[in-house]
């Protein structure tokens, strides 16, 4: 993986390096070698994995098709009462 760093800007290198690694999905891997998993966990997870998967998109898919409001938007920051 390479990032450039202009005008020796490394903060800026590290945040796109960061965002790279994340979009490839490296942290997680790191995270799921960081130890020793059981063949029989592994499948508990994925299986778990693949369940969350399905009904979020079954989630999405109803609220597409008008069965289901539309998830509120999120109040960033917070307003002052």
């Amino acid at each position: 993986m390479q990032v450039l760093v202009r005008d020796n800007n490394v903060d800026q290198a590290l945040k796109a390096l960061k965002k790279k690694m994340q979009r490839e999905g490296i942290f997680r891997e790191m995270k799921l070698r960081g130890h020793y998993e059981k063949p029989s966990e592994k499948r508990a997870r994925e299986k778990a994995e693949a369940v969350r998967r399905a009904r979020k998109l079954a989630r999405k898919r109803a609220q597409r098709e008008g069965l289901l409001p539309a998830p509120k938007p999120k109040v960033v920051g917070g307003a002052a009462r």
